[in-house]
């Protein structure tokens, strides 16, 4: 037996072509996976996670128990002062992924009677927090200061002792754009609000050191919260809200996705120990740029422009209507040994259904050159 009304929301799926799937591993070229620096598969990264584990005495393969019991091991304390001082922040606290920091934060942060205004593309794991809070919610337009100021100010008519919690992302996974962040500083500021920015596309990618766009602008003191993932660029697991020592100790006590789950393995740690001194090596984000600069330039040789949205990171998205067309194309692009994924509504709104192109480090710029022409020859 299965509920009837869970039965007909897959047949809509089918119906509407958007059924998800679990993809077998391939071997084709990559243009679809978040690990933008390659440090996924860096055997460098991998052996010297297993020396750190070694020289500290640490074999074992799980932690027991949540942080607050039995599974606070000395690695996080040691990874979370690395993470305070790369990214120039008064504490940092680990959770175990970048849903579960998401979920953690904006369940707990906001109190009943607050507000929240967050970018109407904010990403799921932020969206799913934030129904789980007691505060209002109201979405403001992608990227448009002007639509978040006047939502600011008719909030702050209301009521001028309100909480208001702005929320944006520094790079946005299904565009690869970014909102102007001084913009919305000096915004926040004039409204004595609190800013939350998630940085999971931008680690690695921007910034000295590969620090983000927050510090790269200098905004690191200007921001309530950070949230930083190690599965994207750091090519690992588990996620970090950056913020001051009473925001840790807050989420310490009330955040229940940090509270009631099992500590991240030793092992784990160890890993984003070793990627973040990788991190400070300049060659990967170096070929990362080159190959994001030559992308670009191929999508202006080969007159693709009009279909592709705006962006200076690792993620460039073209616009095709429709998830029977674009799933036809990626499936095309895969047959010619290019793994390029379409992104269909209702992940994205229906007519902007997309296929992502993810830029990556050890991408050749003949696979990019390849792959774009034989975009021409499908739209």
């Amino acid at each position: 037996m299965f509920p009837k009304n869970l039965q007909q929301k897959l047949e809509k799926r089918k119906a509407n072509n958007a059924l998800r799937h679990l993809a077998k591993q391939n071997n084709l070229v990559d243009f679809s996976s978040n690990d933008y620096l390659g440090f996924s598969k860096s055997e460098t990264i991998f052996n010297n996670s297993h020396e750190f584990l070694i020289e500290h005495n640490m074999t074992h393969n799980g932690t027991t128990g949540s942080r607050l019991l039995s599974g606070n091991h000395p690695f996080f304390n040691s990874v979370e002062s690395l993470l305070s001082d790369f990214h120039n922040s008064e504490s940092a606290l680990i959770f175990n992924s970048g849903y579960d920091a998401n979920i953690g934060i904006f369940s707990s942060i906001p109190q009943r009677g607050d507000i929240i205004l967050y970018d109407e593309y904010i990403h799921a794991s932020i969206r799913d927090g934030i129904k789980l809070s007691n505060a209002k919610a109201y979405k403001f337009k992608h990227n448009n200061l002007k639509n978040l100021k006047d939502l600011l100010e008719r909030s702050r008519e209301a009521s001028q002792e309100t909480n208001i919690y702005v929320v944006t992302e520094s790079v946005f996974s299904m565009d690869g754009d970014s909102p102007d962040l001084k913009g919305m500083v000096g915004l926040c500021k004039k409204e004595n609000t609190f800013l939350i920015i998630d940085e999971a596309h931008a680690i690695g990618v921007f910034g000295e050191r590969g620090m983000g766009m927050v510090q790269d602008s200098n905004l690191e003191n200007d921001v309530f919260a950070r949230i930083v993932t190690f599965g994207k660029a750091i090519g690992a697991h588990g996620a970090v809200i950056l913020g001051s020592k009473l925001l840790k100790q807050f989420l310490v006590n009330f955040s229940r996705s940090f509270i009631y789950t099992t500590a991240l393995p030793p092992h784990a740690l160890a890993t984003v120990y070793s990627a973040y001194h990788e991190l400070t090596l300049t060659k990967h984000r170096e070929q990362l740029h080159e190959n994001i600069t030559h992308f670009k330039s191929e999508v202006i040789k080969n007159n693709l422009q009009d279909y592709f949205t705006e962006s200076y990171s690792a993620i460039h998205c073209c616009i095709i209507s429709g998830n029977e067309t674009v799933k036809r194309i990626a499936k095309k692009f895969q047959e010619h040994g290019f793994n390029i994924k379409p992104i269909l509504s209702p992940t994205v709104p229906k007519d902007q259904e997309r296929l992502r192109f993810c830029l990556h480090s050890y991408n050749s710029k003949a696979e990019i050159s390849q792959v774009l022409n034989l975009l021409t020859t499908f739209v």
